[in-house]
């Protein structure tokens, strides 16, 4: 019956444990615009409108300025947010097939001045 109850904690322990590596690393912030997607960091979260669903158009000088938000190799994709391929190879994470970004001139938590820069980069909204 002790292994029983052993293996029991140990299985929730590892399930646990995935469940940690699983979760995108997004929260929800608030803005002078209302509530905001932010990364674990609390920095402001965007999508480009020369994006598609599920393809990254930013790359290169773009992604200086815009650095995409990576995923881990272990992380899994959960409920409005997937995981894609840039074209470099690395994983980023997307919300509704759409690839998220922070700004790089966004300097603390709740900053939104890349809201519409050049016309092309809005909020990311939970």
């Amino acid at each position: 019956m002790k292994s029983v109850k052993f293996l029991s904690v140990v299985a929730a322990a590892a399930f646990a444990a995935t469940a940690a590596f699983a979760a995108p690393p997004v929260k929800t912030v608030e803005s002078e615009k209302g509530k905001v997607l932010a990364g674990e960091n609390g920095m402001t979260l965007y999508t480009f409108k020369k994006d598609v669903k599920g393809v990254s158009n930013c790359n290169g000088d773009c992604a200086k300025n815009w650095p995409p938000l990576m995923a881990a190799g272990d992380a899994k994709a959960d409920g409005a947010y997937s995981i894609i391929e840039r074209k470099d190879g690395m994983k980023q994470w997307a919300k509704d097939g759409m690839p998220l970004y922070f700004w790089v001139k966004d300097k603390k938590m709740g900053d939104i001045t890349g809201d519409g820069v050049g016309g092309n980069w809005d909020l990311a909204k939970p």
